[in-house]
C-alpha cells in the first residue's frame, strides 16, 4: 500500500529536474517564514472526536510543517461536523475506513485520536503500511498490546510520538534533567498522585443507532477488539470511564492524567526505557470520589485549575501502591485531589527536592529552579511544540521526544497499578521483570497483562 519512493523525494527530484518558473508565489518557495509544500508532511487524522477537535482548533494551524490531507472516522456524521468546526473551507478527503484513506492518499503520517481500545489495531496497520504515527495516550489497552506496537514500529522503522506533551515542554524537561544530573543527590522517593481506575460497564439499555450508522456496521467497527455490547449512547460518549475501553481515562484517572504524571517520573529518573522491579499494594482497594473540580479554582497555583470545568463526580477504585526500582528509588502513589502536582510528581533526593508539574517547577532549596537557564513558562498550547517535534522528526528520521518505547514504559506503570489493585494482595511485593515485562511471582498478575481480542480484530503479525 505504500510506495518505497516517498512523496517528498519525488517532489524534490521533480523540482531539481525542472527549470524554475519566472514568477513563483512566496509560499511555494518558503519566503516570509512559510514552509514550502515540498517540506510539509501529509497527515491523515483518524478519530474525529473531542480530542482531535481540540488539536485541530488550537494546534495544527500553528504547526506549519503539517498539511492535513485527509480525515477519517467510522461514524460518517463526524466527517462533516469535524470539518465544520475546525476548518469549514477545507477540502480534506473524507473516509469512514482509515485503511482506504491510507491506500488512496499519499500520506507521510497519521495522527490517531481514537478511543484507547482502538489505537493499537489502527497504529499497527498504519505503521505496517509505511506511515509514521502520532498516537494519543494511553497508547494501548494492555501492556502486552503496547509491546506489540513497539515491535511493529521497530520492524517497519517508523517515527512515533505518544501524546504525552510534557516531553516537549522546555521547562519540565530542564527540571527533569536537573534530577537526572544529580542536583538533588540520589532520589530516594518520588511522591505522586494516586489516581482512580476504570469501572466495569454497568449499562444494559439498548439505544437506537445513530441515523448515519449503516446496518450497525459502525458500532461493530467502533467496538474493535473489545467485547461486543448493544449500542448505548453512554458507552459511546463516556467510553473513557470503562475498563473494556480504557484503564481509567477520566480526568483524575490512572491512564487519563496518570499517563502524563508517571511519564514525568520516568523522564526525571532516567528510566524511559525500563521500569520498576516490584509493586506493592499498601491498603485495601476502595471506591473513591475525587471531587476534583470542587478543589480547583482558576486562581489556584496549579495547572489543573484550568480544567475546573471537568466533570465533578469522578469516582472509581483507588488503592495506594509503592513501586521500587533496581537502584532503590521508590514511587509512592500517595497523593490525592489537591495534595500535589496533578500532572507530575515530587522528587525527594538526599540533597533536596524538585517538583515537576505541567508548566510548573519548584524546588527546595529554591535556588535550584530559580536560575537564569530555566526556560520559563511555555506560552500557548502544550500540544504545539509536541506535534512540531513529531513533524520535524518525520522529516529528519530522528527519535521523537515521546518515542513509542517511552510511551510503553510509562503506560505500563499505569496498568501495573490497575493490576496490583485487581490482584489485591495487600503488603505483598509483586516482583516485576522490566526486561520481559512479566511478574516473576504472580501468575494472576500475568493473566492480566493481555486480553482476548474479538475475532477479526487481531493485531497484524
Amino acid at each position: 500500500m505504500r510506495k518505497s519512493f516517498s512523496r517528498r523525494k519525488a517532489l524534490k527530484a521533480g523540482v531539481a529536474a525542472l527549470a524554475a518558473p519566472m514568477f513563483v508565489p512566496g509560499h511555494v518557495l518558503g519566503k516570509d517564514g512559510a514552509v514550502p509544500p515540498s517540506e510539509r508532511i501529509n497527515v491523515g487524522l483518524i478519530g474525529l472526536g473531542a480530542r482531535c477537535r481540540r488539536i485541530g482548533m488550537d494546534t495544527l494551524k500553528h504547526v506549519p510543517g503539517i498539511n492535513i490531507a485527509a480525515v477519517s472516522d467510522c461514524l460518517p456524521s463526524r466527517l462533516d461536523t469535524y470539518t465544520a468546526a475546525v476548518n469549514p473551507k477545507a477540502k480534506w478527503k473524507r473516509y469512514t475506513e482509515f485503511r482506504e484513506m491510507i491506500e488512496k492518499e499519499n500520506l507521510d503520517a497519521v495522527m490517531i485520536e481514537t478511543a484507547t481500545h482502538q489505537r493499537a489495531w489502527i497504529a499497527c496497520h498504519a505503521m505496517a503500511a509505511g506511515l509514521d504515527a502520532y498516537i494519543e495516550k494511553p497508547m494501548s489497552l494492555t501492556i502486552t498490546e503496547g509491546r506489540e506496537m513497539v515491535k511493529c514500529a521497530r520492524k517497519h522503522d517508523r517515527v512515533t510520538q505518544i501524546g504525552t506533551q510534557q516531553r516537549s515542554n522546555p521547562m519540565t524537561n530542564w527540571a527533569c534533567r536537573l534530577i537526572r544530573d544529580g542536583k538533588i543527590g540520589h532520589v530516594k522517593r518520588v511522591k505522586t498522585m494516586n489516581f482512580v481506575g476504570p469501572v466495569p460497564i454497568n449499562v444494559t439499555a439498548k439505544h437506537p443507532l445513530p441515523k448515519d450508522s449503516v446496518d450497525g456496521k459502525w458500532w461493530d467497527t467502533w467496538t474493535n477488539q473489545a467485547e461486543f455490547h448493544d449500542y448505548n449512547a453512554n458507552l459511546f460518549y463516556n467510553w473513557i470511564n470503562y475498563v473494556d475501553y480504557d484503564g481509567g481515562g477520566r480526568s483524575f484517572g490512572v491512564t487519563g492524567w496518570g499517563a502524563h504524571a508517571y511519564d514525568q517520573i520516568q523522564n526525571g529518573l532516567g528510566t524511559s526505557q525500563t521500569g520498576p522491579v516490584s509493586i506493592t499494594l499498601m491498603e485495601q482497594v476502595r471506591e473513591f470520589d475525587t471531587g476534583m473540580s470542587d478543589f480547583h479554582r482558576p486562581t489556584d497555583d496549579d495547572p489543573a485549575a484550568a480544567l475546573a470545568d471537568e466533570p465533578k463526580e469522578i469516582s472509581g477504585p483507588i488503592g495506594r501502591c509503592v513501586m521500587r526500582y533496581e537502584n532503590g528509588t521508590e514511587i509512592d502513589f500517595c497523593l490525592t485531589n489537591d495534595q500535589g502536582p496533578s500532572f507530575g510528581a515530587v522528587f525527594e533526593g538526599t540533597d533536596g527536592k524538585i517538583e515537576v508539574n505541567r508548566n510548573k517547577v519548584a524546588s527546595n532549596p529554591k535556588e535550584l529552579t530559580q536560575k537564569e537557564e530555566n526556560p520559563g513558562l511555555l506560552k500557548g498550547s502544550q500540544n504545539i511544540p509536541h506535534i512540531q517535534n513529531f513533524a520535524d522528526c518525520v522529516k529528519s528520521r530522528e527519535t521523537a521526544n515521546a518515542d513509542i518505547e517511552y510511551g510503553q514504559r510509562s503506560t505500563a506503570i499505569c496498568y501495573l497499578l490497575n493490576i496490583a489493585r485487581a490482584v489485591g494482595r495487600v503488603g505483598e511485593e509483586l516482583k516485576w521483570d522490566p526486561e520481559v515485562e512479566r511478574f516473576t511471582n504472580c501468575d494472576e498478575g500475568n493473566s492480566l497483562l493481555s486480553r482476548e481480542r474479538r475475532k477479526g480484530w487481531e493485531l497484524p503479525s
